[in-house]
């Protein structure tokens, strides 16, 4: 379990959709301190004084370093930075799948990385932001990067969880925000999202499955791969 009453908390992407309202639920718990990063600082919003405006690229490792350093007090790191512009897996273009990778994989490794240490000092915690898609290989390349970034988490459990680090997995289908502005379809609200991760973080959970949608997919895993993408496949056909 990870308190978050006096704690001090990183939060990755903090400028808009999930991230900004990371930063208000964490402010309304008794966070004592947030650093909000975005790439561009000044898109921070509000004037709460524990609010610290970081600049932070999480693919430049420069930016990272120079944030760890900064932010030399955190004892919980919320990797929500994200990047979606899908492209199908067998595209002989790969750029999009190596951007989505930079950002929704080595990201979260790069920044979990740096602060790993003083998380271990502090008895931490890290969450990390996938997707029902990590899941189920219909969303192009960005299911690969989040799938990558599931992987990865479970990885990062077994390196932290010894050294006293709680690690998370977030995991929820369509979001109400600008990631998802083109989407017709039922959406999450990112107040509902958050609040779930943060009373996940605070019971000490693993993985938090923020709508019905990844309660669904995540119960049918241990079913055999052509009954787990038979609605799916009925679906393209009909």
């Amino acid at each position: 379990m990870t308190a978050l009453t006096g704690r001090t908390v990183l939060v990755t992407g903090a400028n808009r959709g999930l991230g900004r309202e990371f930063v208000a639920q964490l402010l309304g718990r008794g966070a004592a301190k947030v650093y909000a990063a975005a790439r561009n600082p000044a898109t921070i919003a509000g004037d709460d004084p524990r609010v610290v405006a970081l600049q932070l690229d999480v693919t430049d490792p420069d930016s990272v370093a120079r944030s760890a350093e900064a932010a030399h007090d955190v004892d919980i790191v919320i990797n929500n930075a994200g990047l979606s512009t899908p492209t199908p897996v067998l595209s002989a273009d790969t750029t999009n799948l190596r951007r989505e990778l930079e950002v929704n994989l080595f990201g979260p490794l790069a920044v979990t990385s740096a602060f790993a240490d003083r998380l271990a000092e502090r008895s931490g915690a890290v969450v990390n932001l996938a997707s029902v898609l990590s899941w189920i290989g219909i969303g192009a390349s960005y299911g690969v990067a989040k799938a990558a970034l599931w992987s990865a988490t479970d990885s990062m459990r077994v390196d932290l969880a010894p050294r006293g680090v709680q690690v998370v997995g977030v995991y929820m289908g369509y979001v109400d925000t600008d990631m998802a502005s083109g989407v017709d379809a039922p959406k999450s609200a990112p107040a509902d999202v958050v609040r779930q991760v943060l009373d996940g973080l605070e019971a000490g959970a693993s993985e938090v499955l923020a709508d019905e949608t990844a309660r669904q997919v995540r119960a049918g895993l241990h079913l055999p791969v052509d009954e787990r993408y038979a609605p799916f496949t009925a679906r393209a056909a009909s």
